[in-house]
């Protein structure tokens, strides 16, 4: 764990992202053989109106795609019905990207081919003007905490044939994602019932260096931005820097960006720092022990050779001090090589294992 200490800020914050929806990264995922006999699910592309995100001063969309994989049963026994997995992507890319990231529908089928239940799988989009929504609460963006654990639970559990219920209701993401499921689940224990936490990032903020000419760069870009559409031009980190103020330290008397970065004029600003710490999970973890006792399962996993992991262990270790029952995995790989390996071998079977499969779930 020492090696920690010896990382500079600029070093973690690559380590955050990296992979997290980087294309060049993401295509090195391990994708696991089709499995013989699979059976195919339905594909359905929806939109979900969110509530929770009206008003945002982003102007990002309050229409949300959302992708819905229904189990090869689902039409054939129209009075069964099903669990649900919520499924959060990583930074930088939206639903769409997230279903090649997993290779769904492959991986499902493949699961259940394998013997996994059949479950219902939604994947919400949750991408905003710089790149994501960190799944949290912000007039900037809107409050996309809601909108994972009211708005698009609501809709899915009005619109199809699923077990509303906590225990029936799973919720997983990677990455950005990890960090979502893991925020959300800490926080919404009655509305979900199993969590499965895969490489989280953010799960610490590191002091930034004002000094450094990156850091430097970057503000001096910020200034001269007219308005968000300026960032196209914006490197994945920028972009990345401006989705977490965005996230965590809003401005609404701040345009055009409506957000406070943690330097300004070359001195690094306590207070909007510690917004930024207040939004990390080991920060707030002690405080939400009570309600991750609640979970059937909670499971994590993260790379050998993914920076993520030394932050990963801390949480791991703080749920173990408590005695909270968790499993945990430091597997072979890097950030996103066995991303959809492990949705296949190891999610759906968790969930298949840990979520209530009958009509009324006690």
């Amino acid at each position: 764990m020492s090696k920690v200490k010896v990382w500079c800020a600029a070093a973690l914050m690559a380590a955050m992202f990296l992979g997290a929806g980087a294309a060049t990264a993401q295509v090195q995922t391990e994708v696991p053989p089709v499995v013989p006999g699979a059976k195919p699910v339905t594909v359905q592309h929806i939109k979900i109106h969110g509530t929770s995100l009206e008003g945002n001063l982003e102007g990002d969309a309050v229409d949300r795609d959302v992708i819905v994989f229904l189990p090869p049963s689902y039409f054939k026994d129209k009075h069964r019905r099903f669990p649900v997995v919520y499924a959060l992507h990583g930074y930088s890319i939206g639903a769409e990207q997230w279903t090649h990231e997993i290779h769904v529908p492959q991986t499902i089928e493949g699961a259940f081919a394998k013997g996994a239940k059949q479950m219902i799988v939604v994947l919400p989009d949750s991408k905003t003007m710089y790149g994501g929504s960190m799944y949290s609460r912000s007039q900037t963006t809107g409050d996309f905490e809601q909108f994972i654990a009211h708005d698009v639970v609501s809709y899915i559990d009005a619109h199809y044939r699923t077990i509303p219920n906590r225990k029936g209701r799973g919720l997983v993401g990677h990455s950005m994602g990890g960090y979502g499921a893991l925020r959300i689940g800490m926080k919404y224990p009655n509305v979900f019932g199993a969590l499965y936490v895969m490489s989280p990032c953010c799960l610490s903020v590191h002091r930034p260096d004002p000094d450094s000419s990156q850091e430097k760069a970057f503000l001096k870009a910020v200034a001269e931005m007219k308005t968000p559409a300026d960032t196209a031009g914006f490197s994945f980190f920028w972009k990345a820097q401006l989705a977490s103020a965005a996230a965590w330290s809003p401005d609404p008397k701040n345009p055009p960006l409506y957000l406070d970065l943690p330097v300004k004029d070359g001195e690094v600003q306590p207070d909007i720092l510690a917004k930024w710490e207040a939004n990390s999970p080991l920060a707030f973890i002690d405080q939400y022990i009570d309600n991750l006792r609640k979970y059937s399962a909670i499971a994590m996993d993260v790379g050998d050779e993914d920076g993520l992991r030394f932050d990963t262990i801390k949480v791991h270790d703080i749920l173990d001090k408590y005695g909270v029952a968790n499993s945990f995995e430091i597997f072979h790989g890097t950030h996103t090589s066995a991303v959809a390996l492990r949705f296949q071998n190891h999610v759906i079977p968790f969930f298949s294992k840990n979520l209530c499969f009958a009509k009324n779930c006690q």
